[in-house]
């Protein structure tokens, strides 16, 4: 599987953004999916992820510090999963990351994914 992350920019404070996560392979389904954002100076961490499902149920977690302004939700009949980012803050600027992995028990650790794509900018100006 093969990662493609995009969608990132400069946005004010207060604005929002949709970031996109292309796959290829046709076991996309099969995957939870994660995002996770390194800033400047600081370690990756997780914001969120969502399960892998062949149906259209699925089910989804946050970090606390974007619960109830991020949402994630995946189209797999499009090979894709979103991350729409409301109410963005400057502390929200970093390099987003996507990466998928097969039925991990925690989705939160880096080491529970086995597929990761390049990253992309987001920058939130005050």
């Amino acid at each position: 599987v093969q990662l493609q992350a995009s969608g990132g920019g400069l946005v004010q404070a207060g604005g929002y953004l949709r970031l996109s996560c292309a796959a290829s392979g046709r076991t996309f389904s099969r995957y939870t999916v994660g995002w996770f954002r390194q800033a400047p100076g600081k370690e990756r961490e997780f914001v969120a992820a969502i399960s892998w499902s062949t149906t259209s149920i699925n089910w989804s977690t946050y970090a606390d510090s974007v619960k109830g302004r991020f949402t994630i939700s995946r189209d797999n009949a499009k090979n894709t999963v979103y991350l729409q980012m409301n109410s963005l803050k400057p502390e929200d600027t970093a390099v987003y990351y996507c990466a998928g992995g097969v039925a991990p028990t925690d989705v939160r650790p880096q080491t529970s994914y086995t597929y990761w794509g390049q990253g992309t900018q987001v920058t939130v100006s005050s």
